[in-house]
Parts: C-alpha cells; structure tokens; sequence
C-alpha cells in the first residue's frame, strides 16, 4: 500500500471532495487553507481549515477545521488531523480545534494526539435578531483540541535581573 502524502488544495477542489464523500455536511463558504491526502495519484481525503464559527473561539490566534472528509481511506483522517496542526502551528496560530458529533468517537483525533476539551449542547442559529435555516442537526457536539507544539509561556519565569 502507497503511503499518504499531502499537498494545498484550493478550496473550490476541497468542497468538490466533501460535495462527493461527506455523509452529513455541505461545503463550507471560506478558508484559510485546505490540504489534500493522497494515496499515489487518488485524493483520498481533504482538511479545509478557516476561523472558528463561534464568536467566542474567534480571537485571532484559533483556527478550526471545519470539515474533514474521506473515502474511507485507511489513516487518512489521523493524518490529516496532524497535518492541519502542523501547518496551524507553522503559521503562528496558537490553537486548532474541530467540533465531532457526540455519538462519534473520535477514533482519528485521538490517534492523531488531539485531545476531547468541552462538551457542547447543540443549538439553533436562528433567532428573532438573526433568521437562520440550519443546515446540519442540533445534536449535542465535542471539542477537540490539537496539541500544542511550543509550550504555553509560562510568566513566572520573568527576567528579574537588576
């Protein structure tokens, strides 16, 4: 079997690949970046990462992968997860996060080290304020979190030489 290489992908040719193999979500409208697996020649799966969709998430420094699609390819999903972060943290981001629906297990985000940080109830967009049309279920969802790669600055370790 042919190891996985990846490589940038444009978004347009990310959500054609989600368009085709993703079980529950659509495209998404905009990124930052997207990176494609590939098995040989065959795409085998795509990783588009942009700005978390919740306001609170949103400060600049996170990223979010916003979708995750496959063929079914064997360890396409752990090495894409790994790959975002990688490029993530090689852009000066500080943390990278995805939301899972809480009846999946998470198999590839914890082989590819993240780490399950919040449980979120699931919720409608719409409100009197901001008429919405949800687009995906409003179940319950997990946090997930990639490992840093640089340690957290720690400030009692300030200089304190006269």
């Amino acid at each position: 079997m042919a190891r996985l290489r990846s490589f940038p992908i444009d978004l347009e040719g990310a959500n054609e690949f989600v368009r085709r193999h993703h079980r529950h979500h659509q495209p998404v409208v905009g990124h930052k970046f997207s990176i494609a697996a590939a098995r040989g020649e065959k795409i085998v799966g795509v990783v588009i990462v942009g700005r978390p969709v919740s306001r609170h998430r949103d400060d600049g420094l996170t990223l979010e992968v916003t979708r995750l699609c496959t063929d079914g390819a064997r360890n396409a999903c752990s090495f894409l997860y790994g790959a975002a972060a990688r490029a993530s943290f090689a852009l000066g981001y500080a943390r990278l996060g995805t939301y899972i629906r809480a009846d999946e297990p998470g198999t590839s985000l914890l082989a590819a080290g993240w780490r399950m940080v919040a449980e979120v109830s699931g919720r409608s967009w719409d409100t009197p304020s901001r008429p919405r049309k949800d687009k995906t279920d409003l179940s319950p969802r997990l946090l997930f979190e990639a490992p840093s790669l640089t340690p957290e600055p720690n400030h009692d370790d300030r200089n304190t030489a006269d």
